[in-house]
């Protein structure tokens, strides 16, 4: 009997959600889709959080906010890796 096990971290689920393999956006949502970005003082902060978890210096609380980075940051690229598919098409 084959098991399929599924990632159930939020990075995963935002990536099976948003399907980035395959194309689905309008080319105006599309572009509008790829001007989104992190503000400056998230982005800073997210490389602070990085650099305390490098050091080893990263406190629980850090570590969960960090996390929510990471998801972010993944589900923002998943949708932009959508977008520049269906720009192409």
């Amino acid at each position: 009997m084959n098991a399929v096990i599924a990632d159930h971290s939020p990075v995963a689920i935002w990536k099976r959600a948003i399907q980035p393999e395959r194309a689905g956006f309008a080319p105006a949502e599309a572009r509008a889709i790829l001007r989104l970005r992190l503000s400056p003082l998230d982005l800073s902060r997210a490389d602070e959080l990085a650099a305390k978890a490098q050091a080893g210096k990263l406190a629980a609380e850090e570590a969960r906010e960090m996390e929510d980075y990471v998801a972010i940051g993944g589900a923002l690229e998943f949708l932009k890796s959508k977008a520049r598919l269906s720009l192409k098409r």
